[in-house]
């Protein structure tokens, strides 16, 4: 089943429906292990990438942001387990937020339904700052989090909250929180803003930074930067399924088939997810792909087969035996809860 000729076969004949069911496979394996480590809670990490194209691929098209040619995937992750939610590859010159509500949407719809109950945080970083994310985030009564792009308007806002005096600390990095509620034009309603304004030691003036959400004025301006600035784990995963999974790899010269690939290679990301957050210890869930491969993967064995069964003898010199047959019992345990 995985020569490389059984593998080619089945790349040629996908269709459009084999993607889709690829999507249903990801989200019912997350759901699972959603139910198996009890989580109530979910970020939705919006973010796009770039995987490069070598030759005349369909779709190819030069993307000014990377500068060079290839692809322009969407990707959503969960920002606390790292679940791998969902993908969707798009040409190179789409726009970050191009088809971004109809891909948010069956997230928020299949994650609002009453099991497992859910809390949603929607992320994403100034790409995704549309009234396509806020209004469908308000209609599933979903909280955001989107940092805007400096205008004219939000820097004259941040400058009223300035002020300057004859003693002032000008030695002293400065930092102030502000929120205010502003509503843009293309918006139908005055939404929450968060400021925040830093002054380098020694510059004369501050920088500003925005962010749009519908926390709660009880949720200080302080504490929304800082749950938005977590997202910053966003570049590790995409750098993960990336380096580890060949996420990026795109050597078809059908667009279809390198989406597939895309598919497979997420599903791949999250089966060793899984087992990092479900079968590991604490102090060893942050271990990186390769050490897990070398520990836990490459182990020398040697299938054996019976008139009654068959056996898998592995090396009694295996230096990580101990870790492995622990998690080995664990999975054994996780295939009979669910």
């Amino acid at each position: 089943m995985a020569s490389q000729s059984s593998i080619s076969r089945f790349y040629d004949r996908v269709v459009v429906e084999t993607i889709l069911t690829l999507q249903v496979l990801n989200q019912d394996l997350i759901d699972k292990a959603r139910l198996v480590r009890n989580d109530t809670n979910m970020i939705i990490d919006l973010d796009s990438t770039h995987s490069d194209t070598f030759g005349h691929q369909e779709q190819t098209a030069y993307n000014a942001h990377y500068g060079t040619n290839g692809y322009h995937p969407l990707v959503a992750f969960d920002g606390l387990t790292g679940d791998f939610l969902k993908a969707k590859l798009r040409s190179g010159n789409q726009y970050t937020s191009n088809g971004v509500k109809e891909f948010l949407e069956p997230l928020l719809e299949h994650y609002n339904q009453p099991i497992p109950t859910t809390d949603i945080l929607v992320r994403g970083d100034s790409g995704f700052a549309t009234p396509d994310v806020y209004d469908l985030c308000d209609l599933y009564e979903n909280q955001y989090v989107i940092r805007l792009k400096a205008n004219r308007n939000l820097y004259r806002l941040a400058e009223e909250f300035v002020f300057y005096d004859n003693h002032h600390p000008w030695d002293e990095k400065e930092v102030y929180y502000h929120s205010v509620s502003y509503q843009a034009a293309s918006w139908f309603k005055p939404r929450r803003v968060c400021i925040r304004s830093t002054r380098e030691v020694g510059e004369l003036l501050f920088k500003h930074s925005f962010i749009v959400t519908n926390f709660s004025e009880n949720i200080s301006a302080k504490r929304v930067f800082e749950t938005y600035n977590k997202r910053g784990s966003m570049e590790n995963y995409i750098k993960e399924a990336k380096n580890s999974f060949f996420f990026d790899k795109t050597d078809s010269p059908r667009f279809i088939e390198n989406e597939a690939r895309m598919m497979i290679s997420l599903l791949a990301y999250n089966l060793v997810n899984f087992l990092r957050t479900l079968c590991f210890k604490p102090k060893s869930k942050g271990l990186q792909v390769d050490t897990i491969r070398f520990r836990l993967f490459k182990v020398a064995g040697k299938l054996v087969s019976t008139a009654r069964q068959m056996y898998l003898k592995l090396s009694i010199s295996h230096v990580y035996q101990r870790e492995f047959y622990a998690v080995f019992r664990k999975i054994q345990r996780i295939r009979q809860y669910i």
